[in-house]
């Protein structure tokens, strides 16, 4: 028997993409259920770090979107790095954190991606002292049921019950994906944003997205407007 699991690294076809894409998107909803359940039942250090699991599942969605864009074997074997990286997966979980501090544009949402920034580790030392014991600070025994309390947990379970809610992905939205964005991919930031732009249009255009405004040209032209602001 093999010590280690047989991890794949290569290219996958838009189909096998769409496939793990969801398949990352129904386990993220089961681990957020299986946190609420916990914290419902007051367990919540288990609860947090469900939670975190969740958070981190759903984070592949957008790393295996980028694999559908990545080319050469290097840019591929980076993705694939990124996906089995924790700090890779949770980085989007202070997305709450940054709207309610103001953030209301696309450019406001830079360090969700800031590669100096320590917010991924920090969720997942939380997953650590959520799970174990460990001897911390100046010799401070930590312990999960000491540390985790019902306010963090809730915490958690609100980011991982936003990040968890994703409708099935189809071939036909990856592929209008890689039509609009595989062009720019990784140019100006000017660019990308044209082709979000286009790219949800398109999505209206074979009903995958709803009819009317633009919403993807919407918040990037004017970002999110608080409903007491004038359109």
């Amino acid at each position: 028997m093999k010590k280690r699991l047989d991890f794949y690294t290569g290219k996958l076809t838009l189909q096998q993409i769409v496939a793990g894409m969801n398949a990352a998107s129904r386990n993220a909803r089961r681990l957020f259920a299986d946190a609420q359940t916990l914290f419902n039942a007051g367990t919540y250090p288990s609860s947090a770090a469900l939670a975190i699991l969740s958070i981190e599942e759903a984070g592949k969605i957008s790393i295996l979107r980028e694999l559908s864009l990545s080319s050469n074997e290097k840019e591929i074997a980076e993705v694939w790095k990124r996906y089995r990286s924790h700090g890779s997966k949770n980085s989007q979980w202070i997305l709450s954190e940054l709207v309610a501090k103001g953030a209301r544009s696309l450019d406001d949402l830079r360090p969700i991606y800031d590669t100096e920034s320590d917010h991924p580790y920090v969720l997942d030392q939380v997953k650590q002292i959520s799970f174990y014991t460990d001897c911390l600070g100046k010799a401070h025994w930590s312990e999960p049921a000491e540390v985790i309390d019902k306010n963090l947990a809730k915490t958690l379970l609100i980011i991982a019950s936003v990040h968890s809610d994703h409708s099935d992905i189809t071939i036909q939205e990856l592929e209008l994906w890689v039509k609009h964005l595989g062009p720019v991919w990784k140019s100006t930031d000017s660019a990308m944003k044209e082709a979000l732009i286009h790219w949800y249009a398109d999505m209206q255009r074979h009903g995958l997205k709803p009819q009317g405004r633009n919403d993807m040209e919407h918040f990037i032209r004017f970002g999110v407007r608080n409903s007491t602001e004038r359109a």
